[in-house]
């Protein structure tokens, strides 16, 4: 049997010629171009979070604390030009001996989108930060409150760290008169944000305080949300609030509620706590337009004593 032999090489082969280089070059500028690209998108990422997109941020403003306050109030003629204008002269000679600034605004000046006219005064502070960016404090007094004792400075006698550290009601349960979200114990002064009262039925925001930041914007564009103005809550703004404190930590870590009498008084004990001698301010709550228990008729009762204490101020 015969086996086949590989045949031998040939001892002069053919000259080497190599290979077409074209497509390895091909391939290696492909390469370098994807690497380029990339470097360049990192290059852009880098500078979008360094000092490049920095300079485009717009950082919020400062507030210098000028004015101190900021005293808002929503009048409505219906209840007549005479109590108006007896409600804005007591705002002025207040905001006068105190340094600060009055804003006033009217039922229907602003578009609600068909909310309760109630609705006006989250608005109306909103637009009072726009107004006086370098506010310190924004203090909403509704139009049926005189107030009565203009030698109580607010933001030194009442929202000062060590006195508002005395006054903060903690461990309180935010509706009343049992529920289980309660503000917190270990809240500094220095960290609230938001200061109101309680009456008989709950809190009550028509005497309520916001500190200028930017929390505040946040707080008062949540209040607002149509989402809360939409629902059918039986007391609008009122229950509104007490819903977003009670279902956001964020708006709850921010609350101090105080002792009634300390911004707050009423006129009748039937509703909360009645006014005093010394207090405050006294709010005509649950007044009417017309009748016995007009908003003016309650007003004349306090009118005298109010004008004596601005007298001897």
């Amino acid at each position: 049997m015969h086996f086949a032999y590989p045949s031998r090489k040939a001892s002069n082969p053919p000259p080497f010629k190599p290979r077409s280089s074209r497509f390895p070059v091909l391939l290696r500028k492909g390469r370098l171009r994807t690497i380029a690209l990339f470097g360049v998108a990192v290059l852009f990422l880098l500078y979008l979070f360094s000092g490049g997109s920095r300079q485009r941020t717009k950082s919020r403003h400062v507030p210098s604390g000028t004015p101190p306050v900021v005293m808002v109030t929503v009048l409505d003629s219906a209840h007549g030009l005479p109590y108006m204008e007896t409600v804005r002269e007591n705002r002025i000679s207040y905001a006068k001996l105190h340094g600060y600034e009055t804003f006033f605004v009217h039922v229907g000046d602003y578009d609600l989108h068909g909310s309760a006219m109630s609705w006006t005064k989250v608005v109306a502070m909103r637009h009072a930060l726009n107004k006086f960016p370098d506010c310190q404090y924004i203090w909403f007094l509704h139009q049926d409150a005189f107030i009565m004792n203009p030698k109580i400075s607010l933001h030194k006698d009442i929202l000062a760290p060590g006195k508002l550290n005395e006054l903060m009601m903690r461990n309180q349960p935010v509706a009343l008169p049992d529920s289980i979200i309660h503000t917190y114990q270990a809240l500094k002064p220095d960290n609230v944000d938001l200061v109101v009262t309680q009456d008989a039925g709950g809190m009550s925001p028509d005497s309520m305080v916001i500190r200028n930041t930017e929390w505040a914007e946040f707080f008062l564009d949540t209040w607002y949300d149509p989402l809360y103005r939409g629902y059918n809550f039986q007391k609008a703004e009122i229950h509104a609030l007490e819903h977003i404190v009670q279902w956001h930590p964020t708006i709850l870590s921010k609350l101090a509620l105080i002792p009634q009498k300390f911004l707050n008084s009423y006129s009748r004990e039937t509703l909360g706590q009645k006014y005093s001698d010394g207090d405050f301010v006294v709010r005509f709550a649950e007044c009417t337009k017309t009748g016995d228990t007009s908003c003016q008729q309650e007003a004349g009762r306090y009118n005298e004593l109010r004008l004596h204490a601005f007298a001897s101020a």
